[in-house]
């Protein structure tokens, strides 16, 4: 490979005056992406979720629904400045989770088939509900339309769509309220 044609090792994220470097890590032959991982670090989504809820002001919205797991700490933190409830979506059926509805997803981290689940409680809790549906990163999609199809059975109507970033081509992801955009990184063999 060619040192010219390698992309750097990792890509500045300012978020509401926080900054953190986001290590790069190929997901394809050919393409890297910056990864964000707010697992563990406090001041980051505070930062982010404060920002968030600003943006996020004028939008009515009953309930924040998130999809397990890296954006569990921003939903519990938007939750706490917006003052409504949050619900995870998780990954894996438990028995005490009822009668779920669920769907699938797949995940350009890991580049496998996921399934999304929601319980019977939280599906009987977002009935006619409005809501806003949050992650981390909003990628390829498919994670956000997985959530759409759960919300949509649960008879929910999506009122909002946040992120902390975006990433990929910006202008497919105009309606995502976000704080900043990802660029991908090709790499040339």
């Amino acid at each position: 490979m060619n040192p010219t044609h390698l992309p750097p090792r990792s890509h500045p994220l300012h978020i509401n005056g926080v900054q953190r470097d986001l290590p790069l890590f190929k997901v394809q032959p050919d393409l890297a992406i910056a990864v964000l991982n707010i697992l563990g670090d406090t001041e980051l989504t505070e930062a982010a979720a404060t920002a968030l809820q600003q943006r996020m002001a004028d939008i009515t919205f009953d309930v924040i629904v998130t999809a397990e797991a890296k954006s569990i700490p921003l939903a519990y933190a938007l939750s706490v400045h917006s003052a409504r409830p949050y619900v995870v979506l998780r990954k894996n059926y438990k028995s005490y989770m009822g009668e779920a509805l669920s769907t699938e997803t797949l995940s350009i981290t890991t580049g496998k088939t996921q399934t999304l689940y929601l319980d019977a409680k939280d599906r009987a809790a977002l009935q006619g509900k409005k809501v806003a549906l949050v992650d981390d990163v909003v990628s390829t999609g498919s994670t956000l339309a997985a959530m759409r199809t759960l919300m949509a059975e649960a008879e929910a109507e999506v009122a909002a769509v946040a992120a902390i970033c975006t990433e990929g081509d910006p202008e497919q992801w105009a309606e995502v309220i976000a704080l900043a955009h990802l660029p991908v990184f090709p790499i040339d063999a």
